[in-house]
């Protein structure tokens, strides 16, 4: 069986996905970029229900109020990347849209898409971590929240139910937090990630609370990196406290060697990454 023979329903309406979903042997669909990919290297099944998610306006958009900024699960790169508001509110996610593949890349792939494909070197997925950011997941029962610490269980496994779909993102308006990002992969553009870090953290008159060390493309999940937190929590940061964060980090990895890089490499890069920008951001 190929694709070209499944049979493909594309609901105008959540309630009418949510409904197909629940039926069961549907499979989702958003910008297709990485399930495309999967079906013609044969890594998945072929389906014979295709759920097209392109038609659903409830899951499109980005917005605010007060206490958050929501992002429809089918908001793409390229959306992101033009975002007023997302330049604004978390300009390190309008940078990591920035880095994925080529424009016809970020103009068909969908920020749900990646987070759930939950491949460990998704680039929007360390980000999210970093800001503590939510997840709706939609079924026929209603809407739950799942934080995104908890919805990577396992290498390209997530939370999701059978019956369910990312519905939107959320994350809290924090003026007074900032986050970076930084990307390393074999060329400057359309590669994927090496290693892949986010650093955010809230500034009080010169001393860092709150922070987040995460990382993609050193585990079977994005991780956060408790013990460099650790070191970083309450600090100022000059190059001693960056040096033992860096070591730190190193030291609380473990990478696989793959056709993209090897474990020592990323573990190396990881904590040079990481003290770069705590170089930077401390201006020494």
């Amino acid at each position: 069986m190929t694709l070209a023979s499944a049979q493909v329903v594309s609901p105008a309406t959540l309630a009418e996905a949510l409904a197909l979903r629940a039926e069961g042997g549907w499979l989702p669909i958003a910008g297709g970029t990485d399930l495309m990919v999967q079906l013609e290297a044969e890594a998945i099944p072929t389906p014979e229900r295709v759920l097209d998610l392109s038609r659903v306006a409830e899951l499109k958009g980005i917005s605010t109020d007060s206490y958050d900024v929501a992002i429809g699960a089918l908001t793409t790169y390229t959306e992101l990347r033009e975002s007023p508001l997302i330049s604004a509110r978390l300009p390190a996610l309008e940078e990591v849209a920035a880095t994925v593949g080529a424009a016809q890349i970020q103009n068909r792939g969908t920020i749900g898409g990646n987070i759930c494909n939950a491949s460990p070197a998704g680039d929007t997925l360390p980000v999210l971590l970093a800001v503590d950011a939510v997840f709706e997941l939609g079924s026929t029962a209603g809407i739950r929240e799942v934080p995104a610490r908890d919805f990577w269980t396992g290498y390209r496994r997530t939370a999701l139910q059978d019956d369910e779909l990312l519905v939107r993102v959320r994350f809290p308006v924090d003026r007074s937090r900032r986050t970076r990002f930084r990307k390393v992969g074999t060329r400057a553009a359309q590669a994927i990630s090496k290693v892949v870090l986010a650093l955010s953290y809230r500034d009080e008159s010169g001393t860092w609370r709150d922070v987040r060390v995460a990382l993609g493309s050193v585990a079977a999940t994005t991780i956060r990196v408790a013990r460099t937190e650790a070191v970083l929590e309450g600090s100022r940061p000059g190059e001693a406290v960056a040096e033992v964060a860096a070591r730190t980090l190193a030291e609380g990895i473990a990478p696989i060697d793959d056709v993209r890089s090897t474990a020592g490499y990323r573990r190396s890069v990881a904590a040079r990454v990481l003290h770069r920008l705590l170089r930077e951001e401390g201006g020494w």
